[in-house]
């Protein structure tokens, strides 16, 4: 980064000096001067590409952000239907913990993922239900139910990981201070004929590109904001296999509330 700066600050020193120098051959020779309008091209493009860098990065990241939500709704599915065949004495343990694990994500987790973190309500079912699993480890399905978990866990992460800003503040404020720079110069080249009809169009170009750089303001927090990712996955997933628990074992007989609080031990 250093090297970079310096270069560029000892190019514009280099570029300004050499004008001074040679200024009285370049008015000699009628070199044309530099104006403000040449300036707006070089200004366009750059708004432009950084603009679409950003939003194509802001756009990944959200897209990550929704497959690793619907990759572990998928696993918690997977997982209550392996501990089927897990012993009897685990069985209902294991199956009450996944169904409780998806209610404190969708009423917990999601909301504390709006501001960029993850909530520890989940982690008091995965914790009973990794207690579960060492009681059962000659178990045949041991090892699948092991292995369902870690990718539970690892799609969690991610999901959690990807909350986050996408894009540095630093990055949001020189794209801002880039866009107010490119309207300021299109306004000072306004022309003074017909200046009703291009003013509107400068406004709408205002517009245009202040929308996007809202766009990606929103999509680069992906579960927050006006376009967010909702828990639609893991809550089809829980009224699922809420519905499997409550046929097998009947009703209330889960150890949590609707939000995944914990009631009672499991046992």
């Amino acid at each position: 980064m250093t090297i970079t700066i310096v270069v560029a600050a000892l190019a514009l020193v280099a570029g300004v000096i050499g004008h001074w120098v040679l200024r009285g051959r370049l008015e000699a020779g009628e070199t044309p001067s530099l104006t403000v309008r040449d300036f707006i091209l070089p200004l366009q493009t750059l708004t432009v590409f950084v603009l679409a860098f950003v939003l194509v990065t802001a756009s990944t990241s959200n897209g990550k952000a929704d497959q690793a939500a619907r990759d572990e709704a998928g696993v918690v599915d997977h997982l209550y239907e392996v501990a089927e065949y897990a012993p009897g004495a685990q069985r209902q343990r294991l199956q009450a913990d996944t169904v409780c694990y998806a209610r404190a994500v969708r009423a917990h987790e999601w909301a504390a993922m709006a501001h960029g973190h993850g909530a520890s309500d989940p982690s008091v079912w995965t914790t009973d239900l990794r207690v579960a699993l060492k009681q059962m480890q000659d178990s045949a399905t041991f090892g699948m139910l092991v292995s369902a978990d870690r990718n539970r866990s690892e799609a969690r992460q991610t999901r959690i990981a990807e909350s986050t800003p996408a894009i540095p503040g630093a990055v949001y404020w020189l794209m801002l201070a880039a866009l107010a720079f490119l309207v300021v110069t299109l306004g000072l080249c306004l022309p003074r004929k017909n200046t009703a009809l291009v003013t509107v169009g400068l406004v709408i170009l205002t517009a245009l590109l202040t929308s996007v750089l809202l766009v990606i303001r929103d999509v680069e927090r992906p579960f927050s904001g006006v376009i967010k990712i909702p828990p639609t996955a893991m809550t089809a997933v829980e009224t699922d296999i809420t519905d499997d628990y409550t046929n097998a074992y009947g009703k209330d007989r889960l150890p949590c509330a609707s939000d995944g609080t914990r009631l009672r031990p499991t046992t």
